[in-house]
């Protein structure tokens, strides 16, 4: 019988080692391997070192968005949980989510690792790694069970919630009365329910993305007769689509305008 090897990684060392195939096997190494210890072109004493896990503060990680979802609306909660938003435990109406982005993008795994081992019953719903950053979404019918799951990453990456970005809006409109070949093209794309013509339409854009998750959700709390056409919350810059009466699309763009206002955050660069 053949046995096919496969070296994964040959390099010289001051006592022989070697790297073989996929069980990780590996010859003896001087206890001064630079993939051990932490050296200062690594980050001495960061936690993503191997040799230092248990630190309290990670300057490579920036903490853009930590933000609180409570009482998810129901049509948000539906398209929270398509699969193409919930890739891991969708939510329901009701329950509380949090929502973080960090960057760079793989520094999202370390924060997963702390809610999970900190709360093992929690439910992550979204785990993604974008171009730039990366995005965990956790929810639970107990506030209190996901906020100390929250107090537990902020202290395991050294940080606190207003170390986010502060929401910028970028645009905001209300179109009336939207046009057949309008809707039937922006319907092509949407992920949630469908524009429908004659119906006003609130179009959002705000940064970072993700705030227009809380957007979506508020709106439709203070506006339940409103339709969620589209909620784009990854990437460089957020985007929240809404139909219905000119007096539904205002009560929504104020409720809005007034959560991002009362967010507390840093302000700079998105």
């Amino acid at each position: 019988v053949a046995l096919s090897v496969s070296f994964v990684a040959f390099r010289p060392r001051p006592r022989w080692g070697l790297w073989v195939g996929v069980w990780g096997w590996k010859g003896e190494t001087e206890i001064n391997d630079p993939l051990t210890l932490p050296s200062p072109a690594r980050g001495e004493g960061l936690c993503f070192s191997r040799a230092n896990t248990d630190c309290k503060d990670d300057p490579m990680t920036e903490l853009r968005v930590y933000l609180l979802v409570k009482d998810l609306a129901r049509q948000f909660a539906a398209y929270m949980s398509t699969p193409t938003r919930a890739r891991g435990y969708p939510p329901m109406q009701g329950e509380h989510s949090l929502i973080i982005e960090v960057a760079p993008a793989l520094a999202i795994h370390r924060i997963c690792d702390l809610a999970l081992k900190s709360a093992p019953d929690m439910e992550p719903g979204l785990l993604y790694t974008e171009r730039q950053y990366g995005i965990l979404e956790l929810h639970a019918a107990d506030l209190d069970h996901l906020m100390a799951t929250g107090d537990a990453i902020l202290k395991g990456i050294g940080r606190k919630a207003e170390d986010q970005l502060k929401p910028r809006t970028l645009y905001a409109d209300i179109i009336e009365n939207v046009s057949d070949q309008h809707a039937i093209i922006l319907n092509r794309t949407r992920e949630a329910s469908m524009l429908l013509p004659g119906k006003s339409l609130l179009v959002y854009e705000l940064e970072p993305a993700l705030f227009a998750s809380v957007a979506a959700n508020e709106a439709e709390r203070v506006a339940p007769g409103i339709t969620l056409v589209d909620v784009q919350m990854i990437g460089a810059s957020g985007r929240l689509f809404l139909a219905g009466t000119r007096k539904e699309c205002e009560r929504a763009r104020d409720r809005i305008d007034e959560v991002l206002g009362g967010i507390i955050g840093r302000t700079g660069k998105n």
